[in-house]
């Protein structure tokens, strides 16, 4: 079973117990971890809370306008967070005055809150209860671009770990400025990647190994085309998700590991030791004409469209397919735009 199932993820209690001050908990969706809160008793608080809302900083977007100069990439940076700030507090004051009413068992009957019948939800907005998340995306291609290396090399790693302070810093300073619980979270991305990539493209044209996908890279992961091997990628990938306290995941992709479990377990262990949250992407698919249930493989049709094919019998009716690929946190069933098929097909092997 462990070779097969493409859920649950690995949470190491072991690494979440150094970065969360001794607890250990379950994330909310598939990667969202609220801030530490401690009720009126003193006593911490994971059930029952919420998330105001995300605005994510397109990081490749910041260099790209930088031209390249750092002096220039830090400065328009700093003005980028302030955006991001406008539109977290545009979230966090369309929520004040919303009375409980509205929804009673989230706000009245335990569910987020036990307030009172038309109280506002207002006290709950504040003091860490909740939480607003500064999402981020790119911060592989911004190393890329900035620095002229993958930000796995050691010459450029220091530039990103630079950058993923710079943003926990904003956070840290607008949550003494607010009272407001302001936290780094590695946007999933799910169909914005493709978005993203075009605005980009559309901006700046086709800058090789920058804006030269229909995808950008989610959060602080290594580019799914580089060659790393599994342990290799956790280990590194460590250090970033420490500095995306709001939530963060990182994953490796795996062929059949059916017959390999000694594999799994090793990785399994490796997950433990190094990094707070992590999967193993498998593949599950079936063809409902021939009955394959290998892996259905993306191909290039006439026209220049990723479409998805059985190996076997050829057959590309999505509609007599089933495809489940971990998109970016989340399994997705329902296929995906063009930027995130081509995101999936070009993932390498890290084991």
């Amino acid at each position: 079973m462990y070779g097969k199932r493409m859920v649950p993820d690995y949470i190491s209690e072991k690494v979440m117990r150094e970065l969360k001050e001794g607890n250990c908990y379950p994330c909310m969706g598939c990667r969202s971890f609220l801030n530490l809160y401690k009720d009126e008793n003193g006593r911490y608080k994971f059930y029952g809370r919420f998330n105001q809302g995300v605005v994510t900083l397109n990081l490749v977007d910041a260099a790209l306008s930088s031209g390249g100069d750092m002096e220039g990439f830090w400065r328009i940076l700093d003005e980028r967070l302030q955006l991001c700030r406008q539109a977290l507090m545009c979230r966090h004051n369309r929520l004040k005055g919303t009375p409980s009413d509205v929804a009673p068992i989230l706000w009245q009957y335990g569910a987020l809150g036990r307030l009172e019948k038309g109280e506002a939800i207002d006290k709950l907005l504040y003091g860490g209860y909740s939480s607003i998340s500064l999402g981020y995306a790119g911060l592989c291609e911004c190393t890329q671009y900035m620095t002229g290396k993958s930000h796995t090399d050691p010459l450029a790693t220091p530039f990103a770990l630079k950058v993923m302070q710079r943003l926990n810093d904003a956070c840290e300073a607008w949550k003494q400025e607010t009272d407001i619980g302001f936290s780094v979270y590695g946007t999933p991305l799910e169909s914005t990647t493709y978005k993203f990539a075009k605005c980009l493209q559309k901006r700046f044209g086709i800058v090789p190994g920058v804006t030269d996908k229909n995808y950008i890279t989610n959060s602080y992961h290594v580019h799914v085309s580089e060659e790393i091997d599994a342990f290799a990628k956790l280990k590194f990938e460590a250090q970033f998700q420490r500095l995306s306290p709001g939530g963060a995941i990182s994953y490796v992709e795996v062929p059949d590991m059916t017959h390999n479990l000694d594999a799994v377990l090793a990785l399994m262990q490796h997950i433990y030791e190094n990094i707070m949250y992590a999967e193993l992407n498998t593949k599950s698919d079936f063809c409902q004409i021939c009955g394959y249930d290998g892996e259905i493989t993306i191909v290039t049709d006439e026209g220049g469209k990723l479409i998805w094919e059985c190996p076997n019998c050829h057959n590309r009716d999505q509609d007599k397919m089933n495809v489940a690929r971990r998109t970016c946190g989340y399994i997705g069933t329902q296929f995906w735009n063009q930027g995130r098929t081509q995101e999936i097909k070009e993932r390498v092997l890290h084991l």
